[in-house]
C-alpha cells in the first residue's frame, strides 16, 4: 500500500492527494519529488522549500519551492501547486517561470539554511508543514523534528517540537524583513495605506523585501503616479516578474503612464504573448470600454461541461468578479476568441447537471463594443445588475470583459485611493 506524504498515512482511495487542512507534510520528503506540469509530465525536481516569517506570533509561511528545470534553478509559488503526492508536485497551469531563483531579504531555505542547524545539543533533522485556513491561508511551518546523539548511544534519538521551540531560526534578520512579514497577510488595500504613510526610501526597501505576488497586489492598490515612484530602481528582471503577477487591466493602466522608451523596454522584456496582449489593450483610447476590459477571463467551448466550468471557477487565484460567470465561445478560447455564444452564470451552473454541455445552458446577454464610453459601460452594468459584461468586436469575437470593480475604480474620485482605510492599522 502506498504511503502519503502527509503524516505517513496510507493513501486509500485518494488518487492525487489534495491538501488537507491540519495534516503534516515533511520537508525532507518533499525536497526529493519531481515537479510535474498540469498534465502530470515531469519537468523538473524540487530542491528546496522557501519560507518567510509570519506575522507576530504566527508560524513561518511557505512561500514556494526551489526547483531545477531545464538545468535552471527556478522558483515555483506555493499557490501554483495543484496537488502533492508521492508522484510529485503538480502545477495548476502549463505556465512555468524559468527566470533564475534569487532569494530575497527575510526568506529562508529549509534545506540549505534550517536542516542540520544546532538547537542546544540537538540538531534539526526535519520540518513538518501543515495547510492552514482562515486569516493566513496556505502552508505554514508547524513542527520541527530534533535529533540528539550521544557517545553512549550512537543511534540518534528524535523528538517532535512545536515550531516556537526554534523560532529564532526563522526570525526576521532586519527591521525591513520584519515589516514585510507584518504586511504579508493583510488585505492589499490596507498594505497600500501602510506603505503610503512611510517615507519614499523606506517604501522602496519594504517593497524590495516583498515577494512578486505581494508587490503586484500592492501596486494594484496604488495610484499610477505612486506606482511609478515605488518601482523606480527595480531591475528589469524583477520588474517583469512583478508585472506578470498583475491583472492585465491594472498593468495596462500602469504602462500607459510610463515614458514611451521605458514602456517599450518593459514590453520587449515580457513574455511574447503577454506583451502582445498588453499592446492590444494599450491601443484602445483612454475612457473607452477597451481601456477598461481584461482578457484574463474564463472562456470555454460549448462542448465543455458544467463540471468543467465549476472546476475552473474554483481556482483560488481567480477574482470573484471573474469567477461569477463563464463565457462560451468557439475556439480559440483566449481573446480574441472564435464566435462568441454567450455566458453561463455561476448560479445556473449550480442548478444544472455536472454532465450538461455549456452550449445547452448558455444565455445570450447584450455585449458592448470596445469603443463604448465608460459612462455607457457603467449604465449597462447597472441596468442589468451584472458583475461583468462581455466586450466583442464587430465580428462577434470576444475580446475580454469589464467587471464592476473596474468601473467603480473609474467612477470614484481620482484621489480615493489616497484616503486612509479603516483596517490599515491592524
Amino acid at each position: 500500500m502506498p504511503t502519503s506524504l502527509i503524516s505517513g498515512l496510507p493513501e486509500i482511495g485518494r488518487g492525487s492527494l489534495r491538501y488537507m487542512v491540519g495534516e503534516l507534510i515533511y520537508a525532507f520528503r518533499v525536497m526529493r519529488l519531481p515537479l510535474l506540469d498540469a498534465g502530470g509530465a515531469p519537468i523538473g525536481k524540487i530542491d528546496d522549500i522557501v519560507v518567510v516569517p509570519g506575522r507576530a506570533t504566527e508560524a513561518p509561511k511557505v512561500l514556494g519551492f526551489v526547483a531545477t528545470s531545464q538545468r535552471r534553478s527556478i522558483f515555483v509559488s506555493a499557490s501554483r501547486i495543484a496537488s502533492l503526492d508521492n508522484s510529485g508536485a503538480r502545477l495548476k497551469s502549463w505556465d512555468v517561470d524559468l527566470n533564475p531563483f534569487r532569494p530575497r531579504e527575510g526568506e529562508r531555505l529549509l534545506g540549505r539554511e534550517i536542516l542540520d542547524q544546532k538547537v542546544g545539543d540537538e540538531t534539526v533533522s526535519d520540518v513538518a508543514l501543515a495547510l492552514h485556513s482562515g486569516r493566513a491561508p496556505g502552508w505554514h511551518l508547524t513542527k520541527v523534528r530534533l535529533a540528539k546523539r550521544s557517545l553512549l548511544n550512537p543511534r540518534p534519538s528524535y523528538r517532535l517540537v512545536d515550531w516556537e521551540h526554534t523560532a529564532h531560526l526563522f526570525a526576521p534578520a532586519t527591521a525591513t524583513a520584519a515589516e514585510a512579514a507584518r504586511l504579508r497577510d493583510m488585505h492589499p488595500s490596507d498594505v497600500a495605506a501602510v506603505i503610503r504613510a512611510l517615507p519614499l526610501d523606506q517604501r522602496r526597501l519594504v517593497a524590495s523585501a516583498m515577494d512578486d505576488e505581494r508587490l503586484a497586489d500592492l501596486l494594484e492598490e496604488l495610484p499610477e503616479d505612486e506606482q511609478l515612484r515605488l518601482i523606480e530602481g527595480l531591475d528589469m528582471e524583477r520588474l517583469t516578474n512583478v508585472f506578470e503577477e498583475m491583472e492585465f487591466d491594472d498593468l495596462a493602466d500602469l504602462l500607459a503612464q510610463m515614458p514611451g522608451e521605458q514602456r517599450s523596454r518593459v514590453l520587449d522584456a515580457m513574455d511574447d504573448d503577454d506583451a502582445e496582449t498588453m499592446r492590444q489593450l494599450l491601443s484602445h483610447a483612454e475612457g473607452t470600454a477597451g481601456s477598461l476590459m481584461t482578457p484574463d477571463i474564463i472562456v470555454l467551448s460549448p462542448d465543455a461541461t458544467v463540471a468543467d466550468a465549476l472546476a475552473r471557477i474554483r481556482e483560488p487565484e481567480i477574482l470573484v468578479s471573474i469567477a461569477a460567470q463563464v463565457f462560451v465561445a468557439h475556439a480559440p478560447h483566449y481573446p480574441p476568441t472564435g464566435t462568441y455564444l454567450g455566458v453561463v452564470h455561476f448560479q445556473r451552473l449550480l442548478r444544472e447537471s455536472p454532465n450538461m454541455p455549456l452550449g445547452q445552458c448558455v444565455e445570450m446577454e447584450s455585449t458592448i463594443s470596445p469603443t463604448m464610453t465608460e459612462q455607457e459601460v457603467a449604465e449597462r452594468l447597472a441596468s442589468y445588475n451584472l458583475l461583468a459584461v462581455a466586450v466583442c468586436d464587430p465580428n462577434n469575437r470576444l475580446l475580454g470583459a469589464i467587471t464592476v470593480d473596474d468601473v467603480l475604480d473609474r467612477a470614484l474620485p481620482a484621489n480615493w485611493r489616497r484616503r486612509p482605510t479603516a483596517g490599515a492599522a491592524s
